[in-house]
């Protein structure tokens, strides 16, 4: 199930160089309540989120409902701390929080933490002391780490049970990478005492942040309030150039988390780490030594990551989805540079032998839809963007005698809509997107103002879940006009747009503040995109032509896993639109082809193989707490993996790996663009003349 994030969630991207988030001072934070401008700021967001929302919601009894929900499960979404007693009493709030908005009030919030904060030191407490013994790890029980849909717990002694389980699964976790009980005890007492630190240093800021977040994360999932610290942390994300390995974190559940990668960033070339992961250590250069990060406040996460460019450091990594005590990765990554060239479209080439011939396959991988926006500030005439950069590699391609064209959209999140149009519109002539917004419910319809295509040849598009709103925008076009084929994973289903309102001004926003001092900011939804055909990209994304399997899990990642996500639906299609291309014979050709060719592939079965793999790794709820079948259990994955990868290097000849330790320097070929690569070289034999212009006509095989 999808969860908010808890206390101490902010937004921090991994920037070498700059110094440390710090913490404002808020007064002694054992007493923590209300500054004089959160109400203020309360009173502002909620009159602007009425105004303004696309939704056009209502803050009545059932908002205020849903806004207490949501702060709770970000306090405490597993269940790990408040009892069935504290969340009754907090019903007191449930339908008087909607009243108390309007007037500025946010006591609530913070007499809900107090509780919490209580409740996590008796917890902590309890769990240091249960070092005190080694448990007994031959005995047959489980741990459930996934309590996000169970009841809260009636009484401290089932709290306790759970905490015994939690403290008994962490500490055989580390007994599986060597350790010595006296070693975990050791260990663990810090990483206990670091959460019950981090708690009690939290803020009055910090904790009107989170129950401001609840208050706009129950509008949609793309609504938030950033204080000025955050604030500052996104526009160094929004900006075309700034150094790190190209991460933004948060926290959830005593775990620092990927939100995203940024393209061109150290992260995003290495291919690891992928959003959701988790970061359990961190270490310093080749062969410093790894510091558990398990319950750290995320500034001195960030912190730890940071550092002077070209230098060094190491990631210990708990992939998305996985239960508490699997087998982790350890990533090492240069620290760098993120600027706009390594955000740029980079073509290659595939040669596919094709029934005896070869094929030439061009490639197109665009990490974002980037443009140098001060160079058009300026009205320079070439300036640096995305369209630019894939019409002068397509004539590149061109010159090259390719037989077919992929453009690889997978990972991209967006980025400019000028551009996502643009670029649609080398491709195909006509309008492009619809937008609707909140005034009127009122539709603008977006085309390129240039007319002609550079390229009408076979066209392959390839997408994955991580592929999001101008990617969306993209794909739909080419799709709707029937313009080439979309390959790949179901897209992330991004289809609304925000704007941005910065919260500082005069007495008429804020009553009794002074005009210069900066509140933060408030990101809020205004509209929706919609495909030229009038179906929204909203929820459900775009649908592959063809479906590749992928390792991004669609129940965890994407639009649909969030519970306050905007619906998907349909408005009319757009004026000049000539009519959804049906390719109809073609697809059902490359479809058949594509599936004969999967079943013998044995680089395709081996990453189907994988991917199943994953999915029931993350389907699990649970983990064993007896030490030897936890043991047997991560050798058979380790063998199952090493046969797996034996299977592969049969069938292509190759000499087989001894051991499971050989498979971490294997490098993997990408399966996924290899098929799309062979999609592409089928779509080259079929009337290239007629089939993937504008308007085709129905091909057939020659």
């Amino acid at each position: 199930m999808k969860r908010t994030s808890p206390i101490l969630t902010v937004l921090a991207i991994v920037v070498a160089g700059s110094t440390a988030l710090a913490t404002p001072e808020s007064g002694d934070s054992s007493q923590l309540q209300p500054l004089e401008h959160h109400a203020a700021i309360a009173k502002s967001v909620n009159g602007r989120a009425q105004t303004g929302h696309y939704r056009r919601f209502r803050v009545d009894d059932a908002f205020s409902s849903q806004v207490l929900d949501r702060y709770l499960e970000g306090l405490d979404g597993n269940k790990f701390y408040f009892r069935a007693s504290d969340i009754a009493a907090f019903d007191e709030y449930r339908t008087t929080l909607d009243d108390r908005l309007g007037k500025g009030d946010v006591q609530p919030a913070f007499d809900v933490f107090s509780v919490y904060r209580d409740r996590v030191a008796e917890r902590i407490d309890y769990a240091i002391a249960q070092l005190q013994t080694e448990p007994d790890f031959s005995i047959d029980e489980s741990f459930y780490f996934d309590r996000s849909e169970v009841p809260w717990a009636a009484s401290d002694a089932e709290l306790n049970k759970v905490w015994r389980n939690r403290v008994k699964n962490d500490a055989l976790s580390l007994l599986l990478t060597e350790k010595s009980w006296e070693e975990t005890a050791e260990l663990l007492e810090k990483r206990y005492r670091r959460v019950k630190t981090r708690v009690s240093q939290v803020n009055a800021d910090d904790v009107f942040e989170t129950f401001m977040n609840a208050y706009t994360g129950t509008l949609d999932p793309h609504s938030s309030y950033f204080s000025p610290r955050n604030s500052e942390e996104y526009r160094i994300q929004m900006s075309l150039s700034y150094s790190g390995i190209g991460a933004s974190l948060q926290t959830e559940d005593d775990y620092v988390k990927v939100m995203t990668i940024i393209p061109g960033g150290p992260a995003a070339v290495h291919g690891k780490p992928q959003p959701n992961d988790r970061i359990t250590a961190v270490g310093q250069g080749t062969d410093g030594e790894m510091v558990d990060v398990i319950g750290w406040r995320l500034d001195d996460v960030v912190q730890m990551i940071r550092g002077p460019g070209g230098t060094i450091v190491r990631l210990q990594i708990l992939p998305a989805g996985a239960a508490p005590g699997s087998p982790e990765q350890t990533l090492a990554l240069t620290r760098g540079q993120v600027n706009l060239e390594s955000q740029a479209a980079k073509k290659d080439v595939i040669n596919i032998e094709h029934e005896g011939e070869e094929v030439k396959i061009g490639i197109i991988d665009v990490p974002s839809f980037y443009q140098d926006y001060d160079a058009r500030q300026r009205h320079e005439k070439d300036y640096r963007s995305t369209t630019a950069d894939v019409a002068r590699l397509v004539d590149e391609l061109k010159a090259e005698g390719i037989d077919a064209l992929i453009i690889d959209l997978r990972s991209n999140g967006g980025g400019h809509l000028i551009e996502a149009r643009h670029l649609t519109g080398l491709f195909v002539d006509g309008p492009v997107v619809q937008l609707r917004t909140n005034r009127g419910r009122e539709v603008h319809v977006m085309s390129d103002e240039k007319v002609g295509q550079i390229y009408d040849g076979p066209l392959v598009v390839l997408v994955d879940r991580l592929s999001a709103s101008a990617s969306e925008i993209f794909a739909g076009a080419i799709q709707d006009y029937g313009r080439g084929v979309v390959v790949g994973q179901r897209t992330f289903g991004k289809g609304s747009v925000q704007n941005l309102y910065p919260l500082s001004g005069g007495a008429r926003l804020f009553e009794r503040v002074a005009s210069n001092t900066d509140y933060g900011q408030l990101t809020l939804t205004i509209g929706k995109y919609y495909r030229v055909t009038g179906d929204s990209t909203q929820h459900r994304g775009v649908l592959p032509d063809i479906v590749l399997p992928s390792a991004v899990d669609e129940t965890i990642v994407g639009e649909s896993t969030e519970e306050t996500a905007l619906d998907w639906d349909r408005i009319n299609a757009a004026e000049n639109f000539p009519g959804h291309a049906d390719l109809g014979e073609a697809l059902v050709v490359l479809a058949n082809l594509h599936a004969e060719r999967a079943s013998a592939d044995p680089d395709f079965t081996y990453w189907q193989d994988l991917v199943d793999s994953y999915d029931d790794l993350r389907a699990r709820k649970s983990v064993s707490l007896n030490l030897e079948a936890r043991k047997a259990e991560r050798e058979n994955l380790q063998a199952q993996r090493l046969e797996r990868e034996n299977e592969r290097r049969r069938a292509h000849g190759l000499e087989p790996l001894a051991t499971a330790e050989e498979l971490e320097a294997v490098e993997p070929p990408d399966y996924v663009l290899q098929e799309a690569a062979a999609i592409a070289a089928d779509m080259a034999r079929l009337p290239v003349a007629t089939a993937w212009r504008q308007n085709p006509e129905i091909p057939t095989l020659n």
